[in-house]
């Protein structure tokens, strides 16, 4: 519990904060707590300490509407701040991933993008922005996938389907759509299609319109629309 404090447990909203206490009795989180104790300690790893847990402190497993799944946090220096695909330093270039979403959102919905990549406007409106893996090392994408967060994160969206109903999952690229065998499509909406990379945008995320078929999907369930427009 010590080294979790450091990691600003206790922000984290309550049934989040007590899946997470409970994974960390199991030999796997120890691992893994021990690893990042001398990951931070010699080298630079990103998001700091009190953002690796970011996204689950803004709503609780209760009022959560949709979960966008990414891969691990961005490696450059500034960026990282624990909600996927978002951007902490409004004065930082928005990263081609995250330009080419704006573009999807302008095309779905009308709404221009904004002047920032900060995305913590959604997670008020009660979505998820979860990487499978939380942490990386300065200059080296991926660096953290072996320690066992993909473990943890797997947990938290089997969790997420089993104990909520009418939940969007957003799955965009190759990486994010095997997570998909974690949900129950019989509960739950998944929307997928490529990643919205430079790369592999074209390739079907232009014109997938998540936005507006989240919308569509919480309405018929009489669930809040998310306002999508970002502050």
């Amino acid at each position: 519990m010590d080294l979790l404090e450091e990691f600003d447990i206790f922000s984290v909203k309550d049934t989040f904060r007590e899946i997470i206490i409970k994974e960390s009795h199991h030999e796997y989180f120890k691992r893994l707590m021990n690893d990042l104790k001398d990951e931070y300690k010699n080298n630079t790893i990103f998001p700091k300490k009190l953002d690796v847990f970011n996204a689950f402190k803004y709503r609780d497993i209760n009022d959560i509407k949709c979960v966008i799944i990414g891969q691990d946090p961005y490696y450059k220096k500034n960026e990282a701040h624990g909600l996927s695909f978002s951007i902490c330093d409004k004065d930082l270039k928005i990263p081609s991933s995250l330009r080419n979403i704006f573009k999807e959102l302008k095309d779905d919905l009308g709404i221009n993008a904004p002047c920032h990549g900060n995305l913590s406007s959604w997670c008020e409106e009660g979505v998820l922005l979860i990487n499978s893996i939380l942490t990386v090392r300065e200059g080296f994408p991926n660096s953290h996938k072996d320690i066992g967060w993909d473990i943890f994160t797997n947990n938290i969206i089997k969790k997420l389907s089993e104990f909520r109903s009418n939940l969007v999952f957003i799955l965009w690229g190759n990486f994010a759509i095997k997570k998909e065998i974690l949900i129950n499509h019989k509960k739950h909406l998944i929307i997928k299609s490529s990643h919205p990379s430079g790369l592999s945008a074209h390739r079907g995320f232009f014109k997938s319109k998540p936005f507006s078929r989240t919308n569509s999907y919480l309405k018929e369930h009489s669930l809040g629309e998310i306002e999508w427009k970002i502050n």
